[in-house]
């Protein structure tokens, strides 16, 4: 039997006619981003991208050095989860970034529109400097006004176009009632053109459309080597919210269901997976493990996970799956809270005031009253309005703030160039002016003055067929203790024991058979030993007494330098840290640091900071985890090593690429030397502003031998500041 297609209930026939519109297909890609704290040069880049590239599901995976960040496509199935445990394998931590949240980040859109705007003013400059020599040359009558309005043609929409920052500069200013640099800028230029067109209209003998360009361009190299002293920071508290879990496994009656975290409410149950970080505040209610804090509260060791235990977004479950019920989501969890610690921070330490800020408020209303006033005095006398537009054009000019808005960009790209060199990267725009006012100095413990690492202290205490038995022990284990451990005996040339039936026990260490015996190796309560101020874990080989393998965090290059540096420069040093009284005790005494705080949670960072700021100091912060991110903020200055979490290093002012701590006093001294640069800069400038503007006043200096003296000037502010390379 043959089925007739059943007819289609339309409206009209025209529906009918129409062409459907197209079932949406599937994705065929995933795009996923992982942060990747842990890289730090080109073979880091190498390592992670082939082992994600081995992967059978992955397309492909590219490693942005700069942001720390792994960018990938692959199969529509596939998670974070399950490339995260690849690179554990090749040595690199990783957490998943949430794309959505990182969305808003655009790229050095900024920069390229500088640039090319200085590009347009330097060509059309050069193509009217050629036709203004041909001018001065000797051209006249109709050739002459001919070259003029070619320049004209050239000037009008290159300046229009390149002085665009400009001009919205000084209308944004004007509008809310105020004066900045930019308002005697685009006077200048705009009295420039219009005495130029002036001048050509009425056949006259001189026309200053080269100086309005050579202004301009001027200008724009400032603002251009202004901005890339710094590197285009995104909003810390946009990282710390990329970096909350986007998924979650929730539990119901059909099981565990992988939902959006924003689907989550209060009182859900949620399974946490080994190597899985807390997508919400809450409690566990089943299972056993431990917990890596660090990125939260520093904690160098992992916190024993059990029912009853309160746990926080971001926290990082290692061993055991567990079940938690949620207490907090959303906007109130305490990674959230953090993010909004940090924007206000941030809002906080925008209102910093730069000298060249300062100047502009003295600087701007004088010039526009000795401009004004040269207009009427010139015009009262001769009555010549074209005399008096022309004098108030070049005392506009001579008097332009191009050399003091060189000044400051000058001095901090030659300065910052000097850091890099020494490892230092330079962000924002005022941090070397703030760094040259600090007097205290903030540490942060683990990741920052120390590696992050345990490191073995007594492996020579221990007989060598206990170490045997602890290695095979250790090799079982990713507890960074057994992994130092294990490292270090394998480094001594021992060779693993014969244990048999290993196996975990989340949340206590390892077990196994040793010739009959139950040999572990764990925390000391486990074994039946009691636990020292120091960092241990405990060896239990079935007879005797539980013997410990003690631990200490190695200290990072340079550290016990940079501490010294700074204390012999006169500057107070503080250690504050979330890890333990014992862990910062004895690393405060082996550097030499009297005051510090331990068990720090991230809020109280930044309030330590905060009133040390009240106190009237100039803080310097140097950090490197999530807990350090508002502190960062907050601080009148701020450092983070590159090795820091993407979250911590967007709300640092200067990263540090190496491992050496030491350039951190370098850069103290430099930002000092740099700021008196600055200073001398603007008596440079003051001095020649004396010596110029009354030349122009008098009507000696037109608008084109004032663009002249400017550019002197600027030339010479460039050549001072490149004394400090």
């Amino acid at each position: 039997m043959t089925v007739q297609p059943r007819p289609s209930l339309a409206a009209c026939p025209a529906c009918v006619a129409a062409p459907q519109a197209p079932v949406e297909a599937p994705p065929t890609e995933a795009r996923l981003a992982l942060s990747l704290p842990g890289i730090h040069c080109q073979a880091c880049i190498s390592t992670v991208e082939r082992a994600l590239n081995a992967h059978p599901a992955v397309h492909s995976a590219r490693v942005n050095l700069t942001l720390k960040r792994a960018l990938i496509e692959a199969e529509p199935e596939v998670r974070a989860a399950d490339l995260i445990p690849v690179l554990a394998k090749v040595g690199h931590e990783a957490h998943e970034l949430d794309l959505a949240a990182l969305a808003t980040t655009g790229s050095d859109r900024a920069g390229r529109d500088l640039l090319m705007r200085l590009a347009v003013a330097f060509f059309a400059s050069m193509n009217v400097m050629l036709l203004s020599i041909s001018v001065w040359s000797g051209a006249s009558d109709a050739t002459r006004d001919l070259f003029h309005w070619i320049s004209a043609a050239i000037t009008f929409p290159a300046v229009i176009f390149s002085a665009q920052p400009f001009f919205v500069n000084a209308w944004n200013a004007l509008r809310v009632g105020r004066l900045n640099m930019d308002v005697p800028i685009v006077l200048a230029l705009v009295l420039a053109l219009v005495t130029s067109l002036w001048e050509t209209a009425l056949s006259g003998e001189h026309a200053y459309f080269d100086a309005a360009l050579t202004l301009t361009f001027f200008l724009l190299a400032g603002r251009y080597l202004d901005y890339r002293t710094r590197a285009v920071a995104r909003s810390a508290a946009e990282e710390l919210a990329a970096l909350e879990v986007p998924r979650a496994l929730r539990l119901g009656d059909g099981g565990a269901q992988e939902v959006p975290v924003a689907e989550l409410a209060v009182g859900d149950l949620i399974l946490v997976r080994p190597g899985g970080r807390m997508p919400v505040d809450g409690e566990i209610i089943d299972g056993q493990s431990e917990l890596d804090r660090s990125l939260l509260t520093g904690e160098t060791l992992p916190v024993y996970a059990a029912p009853g235990l309160a746990v926080s977004a971001g926290e990082v479950n290692l061993t055991g799956p567990l079940t938690i019920r949620a207490t907090a989501v959303g906007e109130d969890t305490s990674l959230h809270r953090m993010a909004d610690l940090v924007a206000i921070a941030e809002s906080g330490r925008s209102r910093y005031t730069s000298l060249a800020d300062s100047a502009a408020k003295l600087y701007a209303p004088g010039v526009h009253i000795l401009s004004a006033l040269a207009f009427v005095g010139w015009y009262l006398w001769t009555f010549d309005i074209r005399m008096a537009l022309n004098i108030a054009a070049a005392v506009l000019i001579i008097t332009c703030p191009c050399a003091l808005g060189l000044a400051v960009p000058a001095v901090t790209t030659a300065a910052s160039g000097r850091l890099f060199k020494r490892g230092m990267l330079i962000k924002h725009a005022t941090a070397l002016e703030r760094l040259a006012e600090v007097d205290t100095v903030v540490f942060d413990k683990t990741g920052t003055l120390t590696a992050g690492t345990p490191q073995l202290t007594n492996l020579q205490e221990h007989a060598t067929e206990a170490l045997a038995v602890a290695l095979a022990l250790a090799e079982a284990s990713a507890h960074p203790l057994s992994v130092a451990l294990a490292r270090a005996a394998r480094d001594a040339g021992i060779a693993a024991a014969d244990v048999q039936q290993i196996a975990e026990v989340p949340g206590h260490g390892t077990e196994g058979m040793y010739q009959g015996r139950v040999v572990r190796l764990g925390r000391a309560a486990w074994v039946g030993a009691v636990q020292g101020r120091q960092t241990a874990a405990w060896l239990d080989v079935g007879t005797g007494e539980a013997k410990p393998f003690l631990f200490t965090d190695a200290l990072r290059p340079g550290a016990a330098e940079a501490v010294t540096a700074l204390r012999a420069a006169g500057k107070e040093v503080l250690l504050i840290s979330g890890d333990t009284v014992g862990a910062v005790e004895e690393l405060a005494a082996r550097l030499g640091i009297s005051k510090w705080v331990a068990e720090a949670l991230p809020d109280e960072k930044s309030a330590r900071v905060q009133k040390l700021t009240n106190r009237g100091h100039k803080v310097l912060m140097v950090g490197d985890g999530l807990n350090d991110t508002a502190a960062l903020a907050a601080a009148h200055v701020s450092i983070s090593p590159a090795s820091a979490l993407d979250a911590a290093r967007v709300a640092s002012d200067i990263v540090l690429l190496g491992q050496d701590l030491s350039p951190i006093a370098e850069a103290c001294s430099v930002a000092q030397k740099a700021t008196r640069r600055i200073r001398e800069n603007f008596r440079i400038a003051t001095l020649y502003n004396v010596v110029a503007v009354p030349l122009a006043v008098a009507g000696l200096a037109t608008p084109l031998i004032a663009a002249l003296a400017m550019s002197t000037s600027s030339i010479t502010v460039s050549l001072n500041a490149l004394r400090l390379r």
